[in-house]
């Protein structure tokens, strides 16, 4: 019995300069006060720089919220590295390269949070600073065979699985950051089990430098925890995200992929799945895969009746066992590789059912169908909404166009006029006008009239370019002088624009 707890045969003799427990406790602590002081400085500066404002469709805060958590986290964690460095803890030529390469990760989503860049920007950012990392030699160059002997030598191959790595994970974790406390959450649980890692691969570097995460991402909490007074933001979740696929890389053996980076995976379990059911009900609705909704799996437990605190305990839970199956691959050096692959199979069918993503196995064909026949009632909208940019070359007038548009509308569905059978569906434009469309609620539908509504956000910008205006029957606010000038404005100034 005593000797199942035995770790050392497990992995061996302790090597000498493995971090002590006071010395992990003093980093993990200096971090957390360091990310706890950052955070509250961000609060108290008032700063009306990375609000995240509510648009009354996924974002249903009373008002606006500072999405710039990734920065007291980044501080901590180059605090933490640097002292690391200057104990000589830690060698600069091996983490130097990792350090770099995160914070350009943190930059790349830093900078959509103080000023949106497009999905396309920062995609390539990302494959741009993934490829750095990949030329300073962090990269997996073999694939291991966690069951026993024999291994694949990638070759060229190595760099679009190791881009496919470093790229996927920071979108991964910003995908299920859409719940106060969810994604710092996972982050802090993949921390640990990194440390974990570190400790059995004998990597003190990887243990120190996940400790220091984990303490950068518990004094981020203190203020994230439903209901969040700050956000992580787009910067925050990228660094999390780079900072689990890099740290792992660090922590396989020679750039293999053994049993480390297999715990990663399973730990990564829900959000992994969450992007899959993403992915999936996206294309099948003909959705743009990048555009946001609110059915993932946290928006569905609550759905279910969930509090906003019991979901996120109930996906920490989950996330807790998965990092117990994944290390348990670890420590059985493979063995256990089966029986974890069949818990994940079994918890995403299980998933799938409970949560309504399937509504029932026998009627699962009808499902689908319904779900073409919304497809193809989408793509038929988008081509009106087309049709209704080339009317504005040729209306002469916004009346004219206005009489068009309005007869389009009543085809479509979309009601001219606010009534209790109607529910108000917000688009942000450019120009920093917020339009307001009105869908019936009767259909059960509304996550569909939330994109069908933005089919239309080109056209009313179109519109705005040309007359200064829009049509009279819709309902629009923002500032006059602000549009004038390119400022956006503050939430809290605008005013109803009259066209």
């Amino acid at each position: 019995m005593l000797s199942l707890l035995n770790l050392e045969s497990f992995i061996g003799p302790p090597v000498p300069g493995m971090p002590m427990p006071l010395e992990m406790l003093s980093y993990y602590g200096l971090a957390l006060l360091v990310s706890l002081i950052g955070t509250i400085m961000i609060l108290r500066s008032k700063s009306q720089i990375g609000l995240d404002a509510p648009d009354g469709r996924r974002k249903l805060h009373d008002k606006p919220i500072p999405r710039l958590g990734g920065l007291p986290i980044f501080m901590a964690l180059l605090l933490g590295i640097c002292i690391s460095l200057v104990l000589g803890r830690m060698r600069f030529n091996e983490w130097g390269p990792l350090l770099l390469c995160n914070l350009l990760m943190f930059l790349v989503g830093f900078l959509d949070d103080l000023k949106p860049q497009g999905a396309k920007v920062k995609l390539m950012g990302q494959i741009g600073v993934s490829l750095v990392l990949f030329s300073m030699g962090v990269s997996i160059d073999i694939l291991s065979n966690p069951l026993g002997a024999g291994s694949i030598v990638l070759g060229w191959w190595s760099l679009p699985l190791t881009l496919f790595w470093l790229v996927a994970i920071p979108n991964i974790i910003n995908l299920i950051d859409g719940m106060d406390g969810l994604a710092g959450g996972f982050g802090l649980f993949l921390s640990l089990t990194l440390a974990f890692v570190g400790f059995v691969s004998q990597s003190p570097e990887v243990m120190l430098i996940s400790i220091v995460m984990a303490g950068a991402l518990s004094g981020f909490l203190f203020f994230n925890f439903p209901p969040a007074k700050i956000y992580l933001g787009d910067g925050g979740a990228y660094l999390i995200g780079f900072f689990v696929a890099s740290v792992s890389l660090k922590s396989s053996n020679k750039g293999s992929v053994i049993a480390a980076l297999l715990v990663v995976i399973i730990a990564l379990g829900v959000p992994i799945l969450d992007t899959a059911f993403a992915i999936l009900r996206r294309s099948i609705r003909g959705v743009p895969i990048f555009s946001a909704d609110a059915e993932h799996i946290h928006h569905r437990l609550i759905m279910l009746g969930y509090s906003k605190g019991r979901a996120l305990v109930a996906m920490y839970s989950v996330c807790v066992v998965l990092s117990l199956v994944g290390i348990s691959i670890l420590l059985t050096k493979g063995i256990a590789l089966p029986i974890a692959g069949a818990v994940l199979f079994l918890f995403a069918i299980a998933a799938a059912r409970y949560l309504g993503y399937i509504r029932s196995w026998s009627k699962l064909r009808g499902q689908i169908d319904q779900a073409l026949a919304r497809r193809k009632r989408l793509e038929h909208i988008r081509a009106h909404a087309r049709v209704l940019e080339f009317d504005i070359e040729k209306c002469d007038s916004l009346d004219d166009f206005s009489s068009v548009l309005r007869h389009r509308f009543d085809w479509i569905g979309f009601n001219v006029q606010r009534s209790e059978q109607t529910l108000p569906v917000f688009l942000s434009l450019k120009s920093g006008l917020q339009c307001e469309l009105h869908c019936p609620i009767d259909d059960g539908l509304q996550s569909d009239w939330f994109h069908r509504a933005d089919v239309f956000t080109s056209l009313f910008e179109r519109c705005f370019e040309r007359w200064g205006a829009l049509p009279d029957f819709i309902r629009s606010k923002g500032n006059r002088q602000a549009i004038d000038s390119g400022v956006y404005p503050h939430p809290e100034e605008e005013v109803l624009i009259h066209s």
